[in-house]
């Protein structure tokens, strides 16, 4: 079962005015916990896909290099090379 964890969050003026059109009957959320999920989840998904799209272009850029630029690594030094 998924460990729930409560959080204490303090938004004032514009911010709280926002979060407040947002929830209630004319917002698209019942309350504001349902709202910053949301918005959590999708800057999750975010950062996920910009992570993916780092990926992709190291790859690309692999795979379009000259064969000859190759080089063989151990598996310590692509590890050692990714932590930087």
């Amino acid at each position: 079962m998924p460990r729930t964890t409560t959080m204490t969050v303090r938004v004032s003026g514009a911010l709280s005015e926002f979060v407040a059109a947002n929830v209630g009957e004319d917002g698209a959320y019942e309350n504001v916990s349902e709202y910053i999920r949301d918005l959590i989840r999708r800057d999750k998904e975010r950062a996920e896909r910009e992570a993916f799209d780092r990926l992709k272009a190291e790859l690309n850029r692999a795979f379009a290099a000259p064969e000859d630029s190759y080089k063989p690594l151990t598996a310590a030094e692509v590890i050692a090379r990714n932590r930087t």
